[in-house]
């Protein structure tokens, strides 16, 4: 069934989070009508709030993020007289989007949220502290000495998220790739007349498979310029690659081998993944220059290209029936 989904969203934070601290033990005293000399009855300190990530099946998760930055678990009561030990506190659990990697830079480690509930540890809230009764002895019946509780852990966190997709819309700004997933999908992503990219991904639903409109390339995107790093993140877990190159642009060629170089140039397993080529806007080509650009297309890629009007209902039900049975064939 299809639906409608459109978003903006913040798909890069970073985070200083501390996990709670350790409550203290204390020095409290048996008090008891009837005996006198009781003895010591500090109980210990509670444990610190541990830190979770858990993952949810929300891409605006990470928006949550956007005006707070840092995060501390609660801290673990006291110890309390009469030899009762203080509460350990609550466990905190921060949201992450599923797709999301986090690196913790303090241990360097890298956790990858892949399961839709998954919880992770990410930092240990600190032992609570001994209270006097654990230094009583018989020699020390009295004792004074108690121990503070523990710091919890501290780490700073980037946390990035990389779209899990069936299908990522990729060419140059332009190219189409907004209206052919609104014609799809019924997304509502902007589209505009002119040189126009997409400033965020955009995602629609079409049979139940992701389709994922990517921020448009332009040269020198995998040295950072323009929206390319923003782009090519999330490129790396769409199964399939749907290549638009508009029949307007007098060097298809060159458009096309524009977009392989700066995959390639970024992760060369981008290369790899399954490619399906469209020549879109045919509509604003006459058909003689439409079926050699398609030739030539077909030369330099290797593969099949379909030729896709946009304004066209029957071509575009065609294109995505098409594409249906490539995915359920992959």
């Amino acid at each position: 069934m299809d639906f409608r989904l459109i978003f903006m969203f913040i798909d890069h934070v970073t985070l200083n989070i501390k996990a709670g601290k350790g409550g203290d033990g204390v020095v409290r005293w048996r008090r008891e009508k009837g005996i006198p000399f009781g003895g010591p009855a500090g109980g210990d300190g509670g444990k610190g709030g541990d830190v979770y990530f858990r993952v949810v099946r929300d891409i605006n998760a990470l928006n949550y993020y956007f005006n707070k930055k840092e995060f501390e678990a609660p801290h673990g009561e006291s110890g309390q007289k009469r030899s009762m030990h203080g509460k350990g506190a609550e466990d905190l659990y921060l949201q992450v989007p599923l797709g999301s990697v986090i690196h913790n830079r303090e241990y360097d480690i890298t956790y990858e949220c892949m399961t839709d509930g998954e919880e992770i540890r990410i930092l240990k809230g600190g032992k609570g502290g001994l209270g006097n009764e654990n230094f009583k002895s018989a020699v020390n019946r009295a004792p004074m000495e108690f121990t503070k509780g523990e710091l919890g852990e501290f780490a700073t966190f980037d946390i990035e998220l990389r779209l899990i997709a069936d299908v990522g819309l990729i060419g140059f700004p332009n190219a189409g790739k907004s209206s052919l997933l609104n014609a799809l999908t019924r997304a509502g992503a902007k589209v505009g007349d002119y040189a126009f990219t997409t400033l965020e991904p955009n995602l629609g639903a079409y049979h139940g498979y992701v389709l994922a409109d990517l921020p448009g390339l332009i040269e020198g995107a995998s040295d950072g310029k323009g929206l390319g790093d923003k782009f090519l993140r999330h490129i790396r877990r769409t199964r399939e690659l749907v290549h638009l190159v508009s029949g307007e642009n007098e060097d298809v060629k060159h458009a096309y081998e524009a977009i392989r170089k700066e995959l390639g140039a970024y992760d060369k397993e981008l290369l790899k993944k399954d490619e399906v080529v469209v020549l879109s806007k045919s509509d604003l080509v006459d058909e003689k220059e439409l079926q050699e650009k398609k030739k030539l297309l077909e030369k330099v890629s290797g593969k099949h290209v379909y030729v896709l009007s946009l304004f066209d209902d029957s071509t575009i039900k065609e294109f995505g029936d098409q594409l249906t049975k490539i995915l359920e064939n992959r």
